[in-house]
């Protein structure tokens, strides 16, 4: 029972902290927007069609999801560095509750926010000429969980082991956007350099964001997207299945490295 407290009572702090702050409640919705309006519209005439009725701006919207997703989830990791450097991550250690229990609720806590993120961001479909089922929406919830918590949890197993928030800043631009910017979320994943077509596939939230454009996009005969490993085209389910791995393993090494730490 104290570990499902301890989980909860980390997981409600990061929703209030995350609530009370209007600045980063602004800042996260106009950002992603700006990549969807300004640098969609603006290249969506230059770049063509990506399938029937499919044009630039449709194919990067789930693309930005993801983005948001991501990046809002990474930052589990700089709010853990963040109450170490200000003592109150000592607090919650002496505290009658486990280290697993502070991990974990800090990776839910973080993915809750970027699931929110995820969603404020899915309201503007309809501008963009995307409707969506309550099926769609329910499958793009669990899939957005999916992709914050396997990212949440590789940002705190980096928040276990850097101690400085300069420190943890700069492996988070060095991870970050390279796995933004080599996922595919804006631009197809046919026809790349052979170099980067493998960093494309050993780029996990390839497979996050794969899962999302299908959803949103449909399965269009002739259209530019998709995961292909191995000469095996990846359905929905395949990619799933490469997050779900990808993050189990990302949370038990988060936990295992918490619970030694000193």
């Amino acid at each position: 029972m104290n570990h499902l407290r301890g989980v909860y009572t980390i997981w409600y702090r990061d929703i209030l902290r995350f609530w009370h702050d209007k600045t980063r409640l602004v800042g996260s919705v106009i950002f992603p927007l700006l990549f969807l309006f300004v640098f969609g519209s603006g290249l969506s005439a230059r770049m063509g069609a990506f399938g029937p009725g499919i044009d630039f701006t449709m194919f990067i919207f789930p693309g930005i999801i993801g983005m948001t997703v991501l990046m809002t989830s990474f930052m589990a990791g700089m709010s853990m560095v963040w109450d170490r450097e200000f003592g109150f991550l000592k607090e919650v250690l002496v505290a009658p509750i486990s280290r697993a229990s502070v991990a974990m609720g800090k990776t839910l806590g973080s993915a809750t926010v970027a699931l929110l993120q995820g969603l404020v961001i899915l309201v503007f479909a309809p501008l963009i000429g995307v409707s969506l089922s309550v099926g769609a929406v329910l499958a793009l919830v669990s899939l957005m969980l999916l992709l914050a918590a396997s990212l949440g949890s590789l940002g705190i197993l980096l928040a276990t082991r850097i101690r400085s928030m300069e420190a943890f800043q700069a492996a988070m631009q060095m991870l970050m956007f390279p796995m933004v910017f080599l996922s595919g979320a804006f631009f197809p994943l046919q026809g790349l350099p052979v170099w980067m077509n493998v960093l494309v596939k050993i780029n996990p939230a390839t497979y996050g964001i794969a899962p999302i454009r299908e959803v949103i996009l449909g399965t269009v005969p002739g259209a530019a997207f998709g995961v292909s490993l191995f000469g095996h085209t990846m359905s929905l389910w395949d990619n799933v299945a490469v997050l779900a791995a990808f993050g189990a393993v990302m949370i038990l090494l988060a936990v295992w490295s918490f619970s030694h730490q000193e």
